[in-house]
């Protein structure tokens, strides 16, 4: 089943700046082979089910190898099975509508 997901993972405990370990994420997402499209306050993320899922435990392990003795992390998500959809096409649905 394939997902899109909007993944937050925030490291506790380790400072103000939070980027490499935005980077340590972002690498393991690539190497899973995701779509993602990095924002200000997260990353979304396009694949199948269990390979996203799998990517954001990673994402975890890693984090915490890192140092950050805890995390947060906020998920939104949403499948379909009536129709494949990708992000891009969430996107531009919407920006066809505007004035």
């Amino acid at each position: 089943m394939n997902v899109i997901m909007d993944l937050c993972l925030v490291p506790i405990g380790v400072g103000v700046s939070v980027s490499k370990y935005v980077v340590a994420c972002h690498q393991i997402l690539q190497d899973a082979g995701l779509k993602t499209e990095l924002h200000a306050y997260g990353t979304n993320i396009e694949g199948e089910w269990d390979t996203v899922m799998d990517a954001v435990k990673k994402c975890h392990e890693q984090v915490h190898s890192m140092g950050a003795p805890r995390i947060t992390t906020t998920i939104k998500l949403g499948t379909r099975n009536d129709r494949e959809q990708s992000m891009e096409d969430k996107v531009q649905s919407v920006r066809t509508q505007m004035p």
